[in-house]
């Protein structure tokens, strides 16, 4: 097990009022597995995302990420272990716009406090492995939406994590593109990398080896 979601809550105050945006949801996730968290707008999946992805805290309840129980960690804490074991792959891509292939898949290992040589070395093999060797200087807006997801997905491996969690990943893609993003996913997993995938896309959720579904912020 890698991964362990349990008997999580999610309040926030809107207006006055508590919203339960996760009611009492648990899960696992082992290590190799590729499973899609899927719901529709609403449904909590995002805060579940932003659960399991070390980006928030519940309210009550164990979030368990290899043997740590990191529910009540504290931002700095979440920050390191952010970096340490979670790659994210987001629908807006978020790289720096200014900045070539090659230095934004350099960013995590910046943090990481790795050497500038290995630095250099591992982003050009990673770029490579997405199919980006001749990229390497671009900057984002001289590539195309599919080849941006690439930069993203060669980020977030740069530090090996234990989990890539991708956010909507081809939502911003054509069809050919998306199915392109996510062979790539799966020839990652086939390698043993651990993938969650979050969508409302039932067409890409299916493609997982299991789907977790969720609705009015229980898992169904």
């Amino acid at each position: 097990m890698i991964l362990k979601v349990s008997h999580v809550f999610k309040t926030y105050k809107m207006e006055g009022e508590e919203v339960h945006a996760l009611n009492d949801v648990s899960l696992e996730i082992k290590k190799g597995e590729f499973v899609s968290i899927t719901g529709p707008s609403g449904s909590g999946k995002s805060t579940l995302m932003h659960i399991i992805g070390l980006l928030d805290n519940p309210t009550s309840g164990e979030v368990i990420l290899d043997g740590k129980n990191v529910a009540s960690m504290s931002e700095k804490e979440l920050a390191k272990l952010r970096n340490k074991y979670i790659g994210f792959v987001f629908q807006q891509y978020n790289l720096l716009p200014r900045t070539s292939s090659l230095e934004n898949v350099e960013m995590p290992m910046i943090y990481g406090d790795i050497g500038f040589a290995e630095r250099k070395r591992k982003a050009t093999e990673l770029l490579t492995l997405v199919g980006l060797q001749d990229k390497l200087l671009n900057n984002p807006n001289q590539l195309s939406g599919g080849q941006q997801q690439r930069v993203t997905i060669a980020r977030a491996l740069a530090m090996e994590p234990a989990i890539i969690l991708a956010d909507e990943p081809t939502g911003n893609l054509d069809s050919k593109t998306g199915a392109e993003i996510m062979k790539l996913f799966h020839d990652l997993n086939k390698e043993g990398h651990t993938i969650i995938l979050v969508t409302h896309d039932s067409a890409v959720a299916v493609q997982a080896k299991r789907t977790i579904k969720i609705k009015d912020g229980k898992i169904v």
